[in-house]
């Protein structure tokens, strides 16, 4: 049991690596956060519909029909997509992150301190990720206490996706502050919540969960992420661009690393 949760905690702390990349100057160049962002982006895209999406399905399978398990998942999504929706809708518009203007590189320290979209943007993405890294750090711990060998190698297929998930949420936040604590803090922060799964998974061996609620509970998380990556990661790295393809290359590459995660997690 140590074991699993010590492999779920090392993965969550993947985030701290992309905390710590984030925090080098070049955080504060446009160019530097149009392609980390639409990295980020492209990871949280293809993470959701190839990975967290199923992942739901396969644990509604256990109690539906196989129509009703996705019909289910998918209700879950865009409920997901609702829920984040919701919360953009509610807040003021000075609030906004959609509204990051990408001229933080000019202000001065004290304004820069000040500007709470772009920090706002760095905190909302940490949230959703918590969320997201929360179930990733229970199907972890499961895996790894039943084959430590498959679980091993899932937590380094999410540790992979969870470098440039740290620096989705350091980099706005180390621009909006300069401060590389807070930047760090906050990157890490939204990978321990993949070692407290771990530790939810280690008090559930003795009880029984219904599947029906990772289900839901993948379903919900895979829409925010997408709602996320669609409506506030991708249009901030269009305005922070200094030229051609920054945002596509920068999606790609992120699709790539996720990519090759899979296939690290397919090898085994």
């Amino acid at each position: 049991m140590l074991q699993a949760l010590i492999v779920s905690l090392l993965a969550g702390l993947a985030t701290s690596i992309g905390g710590l990349l984030a925090m080098n100057r070049r955080t504060l160049e446009r160019e530097y956060l149009a392609v980390s962002l639409a990295f980020a982006a492209g990871a949280m895209l293809l993470v959701s519909f190839m990975e967290i999406l199923p992942l739901g399905v396969d644990a509604m399978r256990e109690s539906w029909s196989e129509q009703a398990a996705q019909a289910i998942v998918y209700l879950a999504f865009f409920g997901g997509i609702g829920l984040v929706l919701a919360i953009d809708q509610f807040l003021p518009s000075s609030l906004n992150p959609s509204e990051i203007e990408g001229r933080e590189a000019a202000l001065t320290e004290r304004d820069a301190s000040q500007n709470v979209r772009l920090l706002r943007s760095g905190l909302l993405v940490g949230l959703v990720l918590g969320l997201h890294n929360f179930p990733e750090g229970m199907a972890t711990f499961f895996t790894t206490y039943q084959e430590p060998s498959i679980g091993i190698t899932l937590a380094v297929a999410i540790a992979i996706h969870n470098v440039p998930e740290g620096i989705a949420v350091a980099a706005p936040v180390f621009a909006a502050t300069q401060s590389r604590r807070k930047a760090l803090w906050w990157a890490t922060l939204s990978g321990l919540t993949e070692p407290m799964g771990g530790l939810v998974a280690a008090a559930l061996l003795a009880w029984v969960v219904p599947a029906t609620f990772f289900g839901v509970f993948y379903g919900v998380v895979a829409g925010m992420m997408v709602f996320l990556a669609l409506d506030e990661l991708l249009p901030g790295s269009w305005r922070y661009n200094t030229a051609n393809h920054q945002t596509i290359y920068g999606m790609l590459s992120g699709l790539a690393i996720v990519a090759v995660s899979l296939v690290l997690f397919a090898a085994s």
